[in-house]
Parts: C-alpha cells; structure tokens; sequence
C-alpha cells in the first residue's frame, strides 16, 4: 500500500465527495412523483443565483420540503454510524466492532424511547438520553468483554448479544405502554426509518454533533495506528492510551446517539462501511475515518432511496436493506476469525 501523502487524501476525499453528489442527484430525481435531471439542474441553478420565488409550487414541495431533507439526514447518519464502528473497531482491536452488534445503538434507542416518554417537550432530550444510553452500553461490554487484563473477541461479542438482548426486552417492555398509533411509529423507527419529519434544529444539532465528534476522534488518528498494534506497544511509542481511548469512546457514542436518536437502529453500516474502505484505501485512520464517514454517506443515500423506491409505493425500512446486505459480511468475518 502506498504511504499516505496530503495530496492523496485531498484527491481522494474528493473523489468520494463527488461521488456522494452524483448520489444526492440520483436520489433527488427518484421518488413515486419522478423528476428529470434537466428540470433538477435547472432549478438547482436558480435557487443558486437568488430566484427561489420562480420554482414551482409542487416542485418545491417534493423536492425540497420532503426529500432533500431526507437524504441529509441520510447523510449525518450514514456518516456518524460508520465512523464510530471504525473507532470501535480500532479501539476494540476486533474487525466485528459495531455500534449494532455490540448492542450500543440498542442502549441508545432505550435512551431514546425513555426521553421521549418522560421529558417529551424538549427536543434535545432524546439525543442527550441516547447518549447516555449508549455510554452505558459500551461501558458493559468493554467490562464484559475483559479477560485477565486482555480483550477477548469471543467474550465481547457475546457482551454485546447479551446486552442487545437485554435491551431489547427493555425497549419491548416501554412499548406496551404506548398507544396504537405511537406503538406503529416507534416499531417503524426501530427498524431504521428516515421517513419521520426531523426538524431543522434536529438537522442542526446532528450537523454540529457530528462534526465535533468527527473531528475530535481524527486528532487521535495518529495513536489509533499506533493502538491498533496492542495497548503495551502503543504506551512504549508515547501514545497517551487513556486519553485516547477516553476521547474515542465518548466521541464514538456521541455519534451512534446522534444517529439513533434521528433514524432509529440502522444497523451493520459500521460494520460493511470501514471494511469496504479499509479494502480500498488502506488502514491508515488518517485516511479510513474521513472516507469512512463519506463512504457511510454514500451507502445509507443509496439504501434509502431503494428502501423508497424498491417496491413503490410502500416504503421499506432502511435497517431491512442494510441488514440484508450487513449480516452475510458479519458471518463471514465470524467464520474467518475462527478459523
């Protein structure tokens, strides 16, 4: 692999960046009511120059009320889930770290659901209860997963089913509280859904969220190459271990809250996204978090328009796609790490 030049990770974000418009586009165009791209690039261009007022009024409407909206939460989701199952995968030294399988994105989810039950008038309730949660989650099972001062990959992914088990009994529990219309909702969004209106101080709080948590984790990227050789290696080489581990984790948790508390539990993108990247472009973190988190973007654009558009005009779920294509990954690396 060729060593990591400022040059190649401009070209390469860049690459990914336009390749995540090209996206953007595609999805915008598709739908039950299609629009061409001539009539797309064209309004495009006048919302640009400061002509807005001249747009159609049911243009307007499909495109920029429902689903542009949609696909920017697509993208601060797709991005917050894959960057924090590279951090755990860094972190945890095991390839099968992921905010879905470890069972954080289902302790952020009860988090959630709790919010939304006692303090449902305050917005910002549901991602400060989904990070809680998720905290607590991983906390678990990186104590569950701890065998005479080493990190078992067996004990931990066990943690991990125990806990997703646990809270889900949980989350099952909260939902027989519910009323009917409120109980189809919140099992939809579950599932993984992006169909639920998200308002713009939502958007907001996961644009700022996701950036600080982006950011703060790239500055550890250097001692993550270092930490992914073992603990004792890294503290030798001057790698502040604790710090490290300390600014990942919460970075990492603040994330999958963001996006659980947004979309609901869509899972085994942190799981495919950084693999399919690490195949790619390497496992240098300076480079696999900025294309993971572009990459994550890309994957979660492309399921939700399928999830949408597949079979018109019911919606899927987006956690039924990603799970489709997630689980066969997941049984592979299993199957390979045993042997």
């Amino acid at each position: 692999m060729r060593p990591l030049t400022v040059k190649r990770l401009l070209w390469t974000c860049a690459g990914l960046a336009l390749l995540l418009l090209a996206c953007v586009v595609v999805a915008l165009k598709l739908g039950a009511v299609p629009v061409s791209v001539t009539d797309l690039v064209l309004d495009l261009g006048r919302i640009l120059i400061g002509r807005s007022n001249e747009l159609p009024s049911e243009f307007r409407l499909i495109v920029f009320d429902l689903r542009l909206p949609r696909i920017v939460l697509a993208i601060l989701v797709g991005a917050a889930l894959s960057v924090a199952g590279a951090s755990y995968q860094a972190l945890l030294r095991n390839p099968l770290a992921d905010p879905y399988v470890l069972g954080v994105s289902s302790g952020a989810a009860v988090g959630s659901i709790l919010a939304l039950i006692f303090v449902p008038r305050f917005e910002i309730a549901t991602p400060i209860g989904a990070f809680l949660g998720a905290g607590a989650t991983i906390l678990g099972v990186y104590f569950l997963g701890r065998r005479e001062g080493h990190l078992d990959t067996t004990t931990l992914l066990l943690g991990g089913v125990i806990c997703m088990s646990f809270f889900s009994a949980i989350i099952i529990f909260l939902m027989t509280t519910l009323a009917g219309r409120d109980l189809r909702g919140v099992t939809f969004w579950l599932m993984g859904d992006l169909s639920t209106p998200v308002s713009a101080t939502t958007h907001w709080i996961l644009a700022v969220g996701l950036l600080v948590g982006i950011g703060a984790i790239y500055s550890t990227s250097a001692d993550l190459n270092l930490l992914i050789m073992g603990e004792r290696e890294a503290i030798h080489l001057g790698v502040e271990v604790t710090r490290v581990k300390l600014v990942v984790y919460v970075c990492a948790s603040l994330l999958t809250a963001l996006a659980v508390s947004a979309s609901g539990a869509i899972g085994y993108v942190g799981l495919l996204v950084p693999h399919v990247v690490r195949m790619i472009f390497g496992s240098d973190f300076r480079l696999l978090i900025p294309a993971s988190a572009l990459c994550g973007a890309i994957a979660v654009v492309v399921a939700d328009t399928l999830a949408r558009t597949i079979i018109p005009p019911t919606e899927l779920p987006v956690g039924a796609l990603t799970a489709l294509a997630g689980a066969p990954v997941f049984i592979y690396l299993l199957r390979r790490g045993l042997r």
